[in-house]
């Protein structure tokens, strides 16, 4: 089974909590590369490629989300020696969950959106409620010092019309 199309603004990503299975597009855009460059990482293989219930290349979401984190934690220590230019901050980042971590209260789950990590805490429940897991899609909602992680909505499809309206 695939995942649907989230609606609104931001990329056009598939999603399914059941099956996190990206096609080659939406891990390229969840990377912020082009289909190309992700094509031929898939190709030379830098991340595994599968192949989906549609018979489409696809990669596996907790492959993708452990793919992001590697190749972050690279960038990061490159950038650590370089000033920083420019700067451009937004209040919500769609990425990966990259690591749960859950004990009886709280738990920490960590989201990489590109070359950005957050992190977040909240209750055992809520982690649970939202059944998060490495290679789910998510978004990290910033503002000031908390992260709070969403899920987006699946796309719904308009109501059918009775027949003869």
């Amino acid at each position: 089974m695939l995942a649907r199309r989230v609606p609104a603004s931001g990329p056009r990503l598939r999603y399914s909590r059941s099956v996190p299975v990206f096609r080659i597009r939406d891990a390229a855009d969840l990377l912020g590369v082009s289909y190309d460059t992700m094509l031929r990482w898939a190709d030379s293989g830098r991340i595994d490629k599968i192949t989906d219930d549609a018979g489409r290349l696809a990669v596996d979401g907790a492959a993708l989300a452990e793919f992001a984190r590697e190749r972050a934690e690279s960038a990061a220590l490159s950038a650590e020696s370089a000033p920083v230019a420019a700067q451009s901050v937004r209040n919500r980042f769609t990425g990966l969950v990259t690591r749960v971590v859950k004990d009886t209260v709280m738990a920490q789950v960590e989201i990489q959106a590109g070359p950005h990590r957050f992190v977040s805490l909240l209750s055992r429940e809520a982690a649970d409620e939202l059944g998060l897991e490495p290679g789910m899609l998510a978004v990290a909602a910033v503002k000031a010092t908390n992260v709070a992680v969403e899920i987006p909505a699946a796309a719904r499809r308009p109501p059918a019309r009775p027949a003869g309206a």
